[in-house]
């Protein structure tokens, strides 16, 4: 298994941790896990380009990890209320529905890339859940998650916008019936 892989399956394991943290409201442990945890994602991702080592397990494992390491935290900051439920529910729509089409796209054949505002949507969510759990200024906390969910609305619609042709493709086939 190669370094960017098993930086991914780190991440991965400082999900418990994240979490026990966060819900024992040991802030400050909690947010350095979580941040190392962030870094985990930047590194994996450049180590695996720069090297030229991209596998399909980190292709696959490495935005999971980053989804159950968002929603973990926005779920267990949500319950001791110290989050917004209507972000959480944007992220986990929009997670479930481009999960949801690129599961339909690959059946077909079809990629859908990611795209570069994922990654700004992903750092954007990181620093939405890190100003919550860091206990910032209200206004802080509520501006980067509006941001926050801003992007994912935004990128979630780009997916979709860039799979239009498995709709096409859906629609011609049921004119043809």
């Amino acid at each position: 298994m190669n370094l960017p892989n098993k930086l991914t399956l780190l991440r991965v394991a400082f999900i418990p941790l994240c979490l026990l943290f966060t819900m024992l409201r040991q802030n400050v442990p909690a947010a350095a896990l979580f941040i190392i945890a962030c870094v985990t994602d930047y590194l994996d991702g450049y180590i695996a380009r720069k090297q030229h080592i991209v596998t399909n397990f980190g292709k696959f494992a490495d935005p999971v990890a980053d989804k159950i390491l968002t929603l973990t935290m926005m779920v267990a900051l949500l319950a001791r209320g110290d989050y917004y439920w209507w972000a959480t529910a944007i992220v986990a729509a929009r997670e479930l529905a481009v999960d949801g089409l690129r599961l339909v796209a690959v059946n077909q054949g079809i990629v859908i890339p990611a795209g570069r505002l994922g990654k700004f949507k992903t750092n954007a969510q990181f620093l939405s859940i890190l100003a919550s759990l860091t206990l910032a200024p209200v206004w802080l906390a509520l501006s980067l998650a509006i941001l926050m969910a801003l992007l994912t609305i935004i990128s979630g619609v780009q997916y979709f916008v860039a799979g239009k042709d498995l709709f096409l493709q859906d629609i011609k086939h049921s004119a043809e019936k």
